[in-house]
């Protein structure tokens, strides 16, 4: 296999969605044993002391769980949506439907979260961010 270079690399991750890209770094984390977050010490560090930390904590989320509270009224939509969103094949999609309320996504970056509940709000579906 030939080697990329970094610019071949970073116009490879443009052509993926954003999906995709997430679930090539979980891989890429689990395959290499690291992680690609900021190390939480850090975070902590920078915090005030006091009430404040609790808000600055909740505005520095950087993951997210996509939760389906219910279905509503167009279940198939909603089915649809739930595997273009993840790689479930139609039983396993259809088994999280029913199961309501259940998480989607876990662990997901704000925009791929806005844009999973809206993709499933759209649907007809109750979603919330956690």
């Amino acid at each position: 296999m030939a080697k990329l270079s970094t610019e071949e690399l970073i116009e490879a991750f443009k052509e993926l969605t954003l999906i995709e890209l997430s679930e090539f770094v979980k891989q890429f984390e689990e395959t290499f044993e690291v992680t690609a977050a900021a190390p939480v010490a850090v975070a902590a560090a920078g915090a005030p002391a006091g009430g404040g930390a609790a808000e600055e904590a909740e505005e520095e989320k950087s993951e997210f769980d996509v939760v389906l509270e219910s279905v509503g009224d167009k279940k198939i939509q909603v089915i649809k949506e739930v595997r273009a969103l993840t790689s479930l094949g139609l039983k396993e999609a259809k088994d999280l439907v029913d199961g309501a309320p259940k998480p989607v996504l876990e662990g997901v970056a704000k925009d791929v979260a806005d844009k999973a509940k809206e993709a499933l709000e759209g649907a007809g579906a109750t979603v919330t961010l956690k």
